[in-house]
Parts: C-alpha cells; sequence; structure tokens
C-alpha cells in the first residue's frame, strides 16, 4: 500500500485528491497538510511514501518545506497550478521526485504517484522542457569521466528506472547496482538520483 500525504491549502482541492487517490486498491491517503510548515511536521510524524506538494501556500512555501525535507525517505511530487518554468528546477535540485501541473488527467496522476514510489523521477512534459531550456542556456562542464557500465546505469537513472529494475536489464545483482549507483553519484559529485538524472539529460547521457 503506498501511504500519501496531500499539501495544498486549498480544502477542496485536497478533498478531491483524497477521494480520487482513495478509489485505488493500492493508494491511501494518510493525511493532509494546509501549508509547507504542516506539511514538514506531518512528514516527521506520518512517514508517508510519497508527498504531493502545492508550491504556492502559506506560513512556508512549496520550496521552503523541500528544502525542509531534503535527505527524507519520502518521494515528493510538486503538484501546482502555477506554470512559471522558473520554478520546475530549484524544486527538482531541492529533492523533488516529479514536477506535475494541477490539470494534469486523474488517471495520469495515479500513474506518477506509482511510478516515483518505485523508484522513477517524472516531470510534466511542460516541465521537462522547461529543464532542457535552462539546460540548453547554462554553460556546461565537460562530461565527468565514468566507466561503461557507470554510464548505463546513469542512463537507465535518467530513464527512470529503479536499482531493481537496473539490475534486471543488466543481470547483475541489485547489491552490484547499488555500488554503481554510489560511484556515479560521487564521481557526478551530486546528492540523489534526480540531479544525476538532470546531468544524463544535459550531457545527453540518458
Amino acid at each position: 500500500m503506498i501511504r500519501v500525504l496531500i499539501a495544498d491549502d486549498h480544502p477542496v482541492v485536497r478533498q478531491g485528491l483524497r477521494t480520487f487517490l482513495d478509489l485505488q486498491d493500492d493508494i491511501t491517503v494518510v493525511g493532509e497538510a494546509g501549508d509547507g510548515a504542516q506539511a514538514v511536521e506531518l512528514v516527521g510524524e506520518l512517514s508517508p511514501d510519497v508527498l504531493l506538494l502545492d508550491l504556492k501556500m502559506p506560513v512556508m512555501d512549496g520550496l521552503g518545506a523541500l528544502e525542509r525535507l531534503s535527505g527524507r525517505a519520502t518521494r515528493i511530487v510538486v503538484l501546482t497550478s502555477v506554470s512559471d518554468p522558473s520554478d520546475v528546477g530549484p524544486a527538482m535540485r531541492a529533492g523533488a521526485a516529479g514536477f506535475l501541473y494541477k490539470d494534469v488527467d486523474p488517471t495520469a496522476l495515479v500513474q506518477a504517484v506509482r511510478a516515483v514510489h518505485g523508484g522513477q523521477v517524472l516531470l510534466a512534459p511542460e516541465a521537462a522542457e522547461a529543464m532542457l531550456a535552462t539546460a540548453a542556456d547554462a554553460a556546461v562542464p565537460a562530461p565527468v569521466p565514468l566507466t561503461e557500465r557507470e554510464r548505463e546505469v546513469l542512463a537507465l537513472i535518467a530513464a527512470g528506472r529503479s536499482n531493481r529494475e537496473i539490475a534486471r536489464s543488466l543481470a547483475v545483482a541489485e547489491k552490484t547496482v547499488k555500488t554503481h549507483v554510489s560511484n556515479v553519484l560521487m564521481k557526478l559529485g551530486v546528492q540523489d538520483r534526480t540531479q544525476a538524472a538532470l546531468y544524463a539529460v544535459r550531457h545527453g547521457l540518458g
């Protein structure tokens, strides 16, 4: 069962999301937060698997909550109605595992919750375009030398594959994949899989 926390300052939005998600056999909503500070508090209390997080909220906004929750096991999906492309990069760098807009199809939202829970990184098409545009405008340093197997692992990370899926694809033990992932993160100088995936996109390694 995937345990979901909803953080949004609009009660109607929270109720709508709860109603739909609770209809799924493998998803349960364990709590609701009306602002970023409450979201941070409830993640500490409830340890949800996935947090659906609005960006524009009182007391503490979504980006502030993301920064406070950095390093937690909870996977965070930004779910916002604000289509400012400049919001995407900071949210993903702060640790979001997904970035979606509130006009997303309900079925696609459910699939996103499952995918992110499974270790994937998921961006709405518009958000992905914003990230690529930002990367194209930025000065891109030379790629870090990786072994052939590490490049394969990085490409699969960029494709949103979990460690288990990477192990199956490469026909190696999951423990071996974890070692490769750790080495990739260390060599790239990044903190998590999301940043590694963005690196792969920027350097055409995905």
